[in-house]
């Protein structure tokens, strides 16, 4: 047995039970719908109320902030209330926020976002601790590119179509950005029941473990997990304005983004299939953002080949989701390891990716073209590529 199989809880199911496919499904359609609709949105969000790419840079990193400060503390939470009832409140905060951030004031614009990343930042937490413990072991990464699916998809849609439903909906951009309270409302309806039995059911949160601050390969699952998030939100809030800079309408932008996350959802859904049966997976850990990279200079060197730039992008972020979610309940010897590795790897994680979106933002400013930030975007992309080599061993995270 391998040394990342060894520590297995007792009482594993032998197989994905429909209900809990439903369950993880549900929730995965609301982690990215209502942020990935800002990134197409922002112009018609800077040019109504006055901001400046750095501005707007800010409003996209806003929620990966919150995810830094909020996910360390989602074990302890669900350690205390049971995991079930958290996803219940947070599926509840999320519509609330959802519904403020497109209320007609500035100050709600950016309260209502920080609300939908503390909500989110649960959702993100738990998945991979529930995950550990409900699926069997040979189907970790099947029930993860599931979600994973799931979560682009709905992330793809919104890109599609917040656009075209600013220009018909009374509202404009406000009324597109609260769509999607709809999919919290409905994984709300479900997961209130599910919150109901918490007490009676055992909960992947009745045990707690410590957070694996001394281990290197913890530290590596985190920073793969940073850069990541670091990119996929870098370019989910500015490749719609640099295409719109070289020449393409704001509806063109949107739909190509729609593209990009498809492509994405086609890698994230095949990848399990490439990988099924290989433990070790440093190999393709590292060439997931060697796609990325080669994606990016693409589209500095020769823009015209904007849908092949798309295209390389799009599988290799689509694999880095899914391997960066699956390393943290792969290495993990358990349900409750898997929730405090989780909670250390997004809490440092999404601490390194805040700096993404603000930072290209300000160097656009800065430059006036975006040479530059893309090119910070391929040393991201290449930097994740070696901390997916390590994160990709089959070993699993012992604290210190």
């Amino acid at each position: 047995m391998s040394d990342a199989h060894a520590h297995e809880p007792a009482g594993r199911p032998a197989r994905l039970g429909v209900g809990f496919v439903i369950a993880i499904v549900l929730v995965a359609i609301n982690l990215r719908p209502a942020l990935t609709g800002v990134g197409t949105l922002l112009p018609y969000i800077e040019q109504d109320i006055g901001l400046t790419s750095s501005g707007g840079g800010a409003l996209s990193t806003l929620p990966l902030v919150a995810f830094a400060a909020t996910s360390p503390f989602v074990s302890r939470i669900a350690h205390r209330f049971g995991s079930s009832r958290v996803l219940a409140a947070s599926l509840a905060l999320l519509v609330v926020g959802t519904v403020m951030r497109s209320l007609p004031h500035i100050a709600l614009l950016f309260a209502g976002t920080v609300l939908i990343a503390v909500a989110i930042a649960f959702g993100n937490v738990l998945l991979p601790a529930v995950i550990r413990y409900r699926a069997p072991a040979a189907l970790i990464q099947v029930a993860s590119a599931i979600y994973v699916t799931m979560m682009g998809l709905s992330a793809a849609v919104s890109s599609g179509i917040s656009v075209p439903l600013a220009a018909v909906l009374p509202g404009s951009w406000r009324t597109a950005l609260a769509w999607s309270a709809v999919l919290g409302v409905i994984a709300l309806v479900v997961w209130i029941p599910r919150a109901r039995r918490d007490g009676r059911d055992e909960a992947p949160g009745t045990t707690h473990a410590p957070t694996p601050w001394g281990s290197w390969l913890a530290w590596q699952v985190s920073f793969y997990m940073g850069l990541q998030s670091l990119v996929f939100y870098s370019s989910i809030a500015w490749l719609p304005s640099v295409f719109v800079e070289q020449g393409m309408s704001t509806a063109a932008a949107g739909w190509l983004m729609f593209f990009f996350q498809v492509i994405s959802l086609i890698a994230s859904s095949f990848l399990p299939l490439f990988t099924r049966g290989r433990d070790d997976h440093r190999w393709v850990g590292a060439a997931a953002p060697v796609l990325i990279a080669l994606g990016a200079i693409l589209l500095i060197c020769a823009p015209q080949l904007v849908i092949v730039s798309c295209i390389l992008q799009g599988f290799g972020g689509g694999a880095a989701l899914v391997l960066a979610l699956s390393f943290q309940s792969q290495r993990a010897a358990g349900p409750a390891e898997a929730a405090s590795l989780a909670g250390m790897a997004q809490g440092v994680g999404y601490l390194v990716a805040a700096a993404g979106p603000v930072l290209l933002g300000v160097v656009h400013d800065a430059t006036g073209e975006w040479t530059l930030p893309l090119v910070l975007l391929t040393v991201f992309a290449l930097a994740m590529a070696v901390f997916g080599y390590g994160a990709g061993r089959d070993r699993i995270v012992r604290a210190r």
